[in-house]
């Protein structure tokens, strides 16, 4: 029977605050804990006796299987300099970048869309997510295993890339997706549910495109979900890729 001490501990692993004062996060269910298992991922604790994981489970239908995990020792590190993050990161790789994207479940989702596009790194503002949140964990449905997210200044990110190097969003005012050229490389920034991309990182966009309604001219809806526009434009990168 797990004890209170412990189950105390756990649940404070609910707030980004308690997580990094513990060094731990929570993953849920088989999949998602047999995936970070097998990328590398260092377990604290594996609970399997459903009375115990119903008393710390943030789940309203608890898992079979709860795990608690050790955050990555980059998480706990100074990160490289901006001057470096280009060279280990960014040339000749697509990579996304999230401009105060607020909801667990739209965090999750992308970055399981970038698992199934084979975008391994996707650098956040500081008013992201936090992407340890358990709700995005159980979002990613274990692709946070496989994705890493970077958290910085994006601004200051950007202001250090090569002059022609693509940085993409979706605009207003862009040029439709599916006639734009697209490139190999590049990085494709996503803005905030309600407020899009902040207007001095917008001024960095040198690429702009739009996922056109259909039919043209008929009423629809005024924008897409986040997560799903980000899934139509990795599409048609990896398509043209193909």
């Amino acid at each position: 029977m797990i004890s209170k001490n412990k189950a105390k501990l756990i649940h404070t692993l609910e707030t980004r605050k308690g997580r990094e004062k513990a060094g731990l996060f929570v993953a849920e269910g088989p999949k998602i804990v047999n995936d970070l298992l097998h990328e590398g991922f260092v377990a604290e604790e594996i609970l399997d006796n459903l009375d115990d994981i119903r008393k710390v489970s943030f789940l309203k239908h608890p898992q079979p299987v709860l795990g608690v995990f050790r955050l990555p020792a980059a998480d706990r590190e100074t990160p490289p300099a901006y001057s470096d993050i280009f060279r280990q990161y960014l040339d000749n790789r697509l990579v996304l970048a999230l401009d105060g994207v607020q909801d667990p479940g739209n965090l999750g989702t992308i970055i399981r869309i970038a698992d199934w596009f084979g975008i391994e790194n996707i650098f956040c503002s500081q008013e992201t997510a936090d992407c340890w949140n358990p709700k995005v964990v159980q979002a990613t449905m274990g692709s946070i295993a496989r994705v890493k997210l970077h958290y910085l200044n994006l601004n200051r990110l950007t202001e250090g890339l090569p002059a022609d190097y693509p940085v993409y969003a979706t605009l207003l005012d862009g040029d439709s997706l599916y006639e734009y050229p697209l490139s190999k490389q590049g990085m494709i920034v996503m803005g905030n549910e309600g407020n899009g991309i902040t207007p001095m990182l917008r001024s960095k966009i040198n690429r702009k495109l739009l996922i056109p309604n259909y039919p043209p001219g008929r009423k629809t809806a005024e924008s897409l979900n986040v997560a799903i526009a980000t899934s139509i434009v990795c599409a048609e990168f990896r398509r043209r890729q193909g």
